[in-house]
């Protein structure tokens, strides 16, 4: 076993996760408004494989979607007219900073993010779909556009594969400004999955709405199991590698403080999930790999598409 696993994800472990990916891609298939050819049901009409209606032929229209059925039945000249598919790229947002090098199980909240990453962007991409990133470290921010080749993709997990190892702090960067980014780029139809443990919510949680507004959002909360619920053992020892804190936990008003601390965090990022038609799902590290499953989030977008909300 590779000797920092769970604390950095090497490439070739994210290579390999590809087996956990859907056959059907993540979110529900419907109708999307980018300009490029895929497998997604768009909202412009031509000549795609899909029939969607007749109409009155017009000067300028091809003369061979001429619906021969229907001009026969009205007397007048109709035409076919068809749903083109087109694709829905995927953009991840994906935290690095170091507030998610940090666990106390399986991995830190980095790694579990940059594996829940490598799984979309398999998943996306087999469907055939462009898949691009913004990666966010203590370092600053990183930007890959998206594309559909498979090297692009083992590329971009190197890249996220890196980011978990990255630990400078000389630049760290907001969640709202990369969120406000993705916003500025995204069209009609992007699909973009926000994996953070959004600690400073406060601050993107205008930006995500904004982003709702123009694209389909899904924001996955990576958490420790530490941070959901504060040990009741005394004299808890936390580490950075380089120096060593002791924390008491022994009193139970500040064990309760701690809990509603992480549990309104929670409830506000889901609010506001329901609110502004996002997707949600939470993702602890203490998971084991089913909680990487595609279908997971392919479950929360049809949750949140049944409810009647849309961006």
């Amino acid at each position: 076993m590779h000797e920092n696993h769970g604390i950095t994800a090497a490439t070739n472990e994210l290579v390999r996760l590809r087996r956990c990916a859907g056959p059907d891609g993540i979110a529900p298939r419907r109708r999307v408004g980018t300009a490029a050819a895929g497998p997604a049901r768009s909202a412009f009409r031509g000549r795609g494989m899909e029939f969607d209606e007749s109409r009155i032929y017009q000067p300028g229209d091809d003369v061979r979607t001429i619906d021969w059925r229907v001009s026969a039945r009205t007397g007048r000249v109709h035409t076919k007219l068809f749903h083109e598919e087109r694709e829905r790229p995927l953009l991840l947002l994906l935290d690095e900073r170091p507030s998610m090098q940090f666990g106390t199980r399986d991995a830190f909240k980095s790694v579990l993010a940059a594996r829940a990453a490598a799984v979309l962007a398999w998943t996306a991409r087999d469907a055939g779909d462009r898949v691009g990133a913004t990666i966010l470290t203590g370092a600053g921010r990183v930007e890959v556009r998206p594309r559909r080749s498979e090297a692009h993709l083992v590329q971009l997990l190197r890249m996220i594969g890196a980011s978990t190892a990255e630990r400078r702090q000389e630049q760290i960067p907001p969640l709202a400004d990369g969120v406000a980014r993705l916003a500025r780029v995204s069209r009609p139809g992007t699909l973009v999955v926000v994996l953070s443990d959004f600690v400073d919510l406060d601050e993107a949680e205008r930006q995500l709405g904004r982003l709702a507004k123009r694209a389909e959002v899904a924001n996955l909360l990576v958490y420790d199991a530490l941070e959901a619920i504060a040990p009741s053992e005394d004299g808890l020892r936390v580490s950075d590698g380089e120096q060593v804190l002791r924390l008491s936990t022994r009193d139970r008003a500040w064990r309760a403080e701690w809990q509603a601390r992480f549990a309104d965090r929670r409830s506000r990022l889901e609010r506001l999930c329901r609110r502004r038609g996002m997707a949600f799902l939470a993702l602890c590290t203490s998971e084991g790999p089913a909680s990487l499953r595609a279908d997971r989030l392919a479950a929360a977008f049809r949750r949140r598409a049944q409810s009647g909300v849309r961006p």
